[in-house]
Parts: C-alpha cells; structure tokens; sequence
C-alpha cells in the first residue's frame, strides 16, 4: 500500500471513529419516550414531519416544539388528551430532537394539516425556538404557550397582543428562574402565568428524570393530567372570544 494511501485510510478511519463516538455520546445524553407515552402514540398518527393527533379542524391547530435531545413521542400522553377536547395536536420531529436545528419547521405542519388558525408552544428550549417563530409570524396565529420555558429577545412578544400562556412547576430545577423572571419583559402583560404544584421540568413530558432535575412529589401521569387540563382550559377561552 502506497504511503499516500495508508494516510487516507488513517483519515477515513479516524473520521469513522469520531462519528461513531459522537452518535454514542448523543445516544447517552438523548431522552427516550417512556412506555406510557408509546402507548398514547397509538392513538394518533406518525407523519413525516409530526406525530399528529387529530381534533376538530373548525379549532385552532396546536403546533408544539418538544425540549432539547427529547423524543417527540414524550408527548404524546397530554397531546392525546388535549386532542380528545377538540384540538389537534403537531407535536414537531426536530432534526436530531434539537429544535434550535428546525425552527421553521411549523411551516410545513401549517401546510400539511387542517386548522382554523393555530397555536405554538414548546417546552424548554423548544418554546424559544416556538416563540421565535411566532414573533415573526401574523396571519392565523392565535397564541402562544410555554411549557417550562420562556421567550428570548428574538422572539419577543411584548409588542403584540397575543394571548400567551406560561405553565412551570414547583419543583423543577432545569429551567433557570433567574432567565425566567427576566424574560417577563418580553411577554404582554396580559400572559398568564400557572404553576404545576409538585411537578418538575421533565413531567412536562414523558420520557423518566432529566439530569439535574429536582425530584416530582406527583406522578408523571397526574402532572401530563394538569397540563392538558390547563392547556385545553386557556385554548377554550381563546376559542370563546376570537
């Protein structure tokens, strides 16, 4: 073998090393959907872009950007839930679970599903890259909803009069209160603020305990009950008044 050639073997094969290496390190630090949320997947259905559950398509569409390195099927529990009230929900496929890498991807879940406007929330980083986007978008955006989350300055919503919901929990120790506080400022002052008693950061979905989590004193399956619950109760007084 010509030496020109052992070196480009020793290229390829060290590249081949670092990818492996770097699937396996995304592999340790991704979350997996638990059996629970599997289970609700059942019941919608696994498009290209989104796992879809179908409501009615006279109500506004929730379109949802899932957390960082976290299985859209995580939320599939309280996306079920809520599409049994009437909405459907898009929970969005973010390339490699990171939706900073997909931002515009509602586009397509806007194009591909029937609604009659919509909503966009996300949990985590998943409502920033959400709330970007709502604060470039106008025609048929009803609301913006944040699971653990807040807005950035990029997607500042403090000029509009959107109506803005924002669902945190007691015992979450992932998100950043400090951030939290402060990016009040870029929210209308007619957002609305609710807390899960006893819940943490990673029963927002469903995929078991994240690093650096606090520790949940309800279950996973009472706290995916209250977001529905508290989700579906601000979808239906957007209904009622526009």
């Amino acid at each position: 073998m010509k030496k020109y050639q052992k070196i480009l073997l020793c290229l390829v094969i060290g590249l081949l090393l670092i990818g492996a290496g770097g699937w396996l390190g995304w592999q340790k630090l991704h979350y997996t959907a638990s059996e629970a949320a599997q289970t609700a997947l059942s019941k919608g259905q696994e498009k290209q872009d989104a796992l879809y559950f179908s409501g009615d398509p006279e109500k506004p569409l929730v379109v949802f950007y899932p957390g960082a390195l976290v299985d859209a099927e995580s939320y599939s529990i309280w996306a079920k839930e809520v599409s049994e009230k009437g909405y459907s929900v898009a929970i969005v496929k973010m390339p490699f679970d990171m939706a900073v890498l997909g931002g515009n991807r509602a586009e397509n879940i806007l194009n591909e599903f029937p609604h009659n406007g919509y909503v966009i929330g996300g949990h985590s980083l998943g409502g920033v890259m959400a709330s970007r986007y709502a604060a470039s978008q106008k025609n048929g955006l009803k609301g913006v909803f944040f699971l653990a989350s807040y807005p950035d300055e990029k997607g500042s919503l403090a000029e509009t009069n959107l109506p803005v919901l924002s669902l945190t929990a007691s015992n979450d120790e992932v998100l950043n209160q400090e951030n939290y506080q402060a990016a009040k400022t870029y929210l209308p002052d007619s957002a609305i603020f609710e807390t899960i008693s006893g819940g943490n950061h990673a029963g927002f979905g469903s995929y078991g305990s994240q690093r650096g989590d606090g520790s949940a004193t309800i279950s996973n399956e009472e706290q995916q009950q209250q977001i529905a619950e508290k989700l579906t109760q601000w979808l239906d007084n957007l209904d009622k008044t526009q």
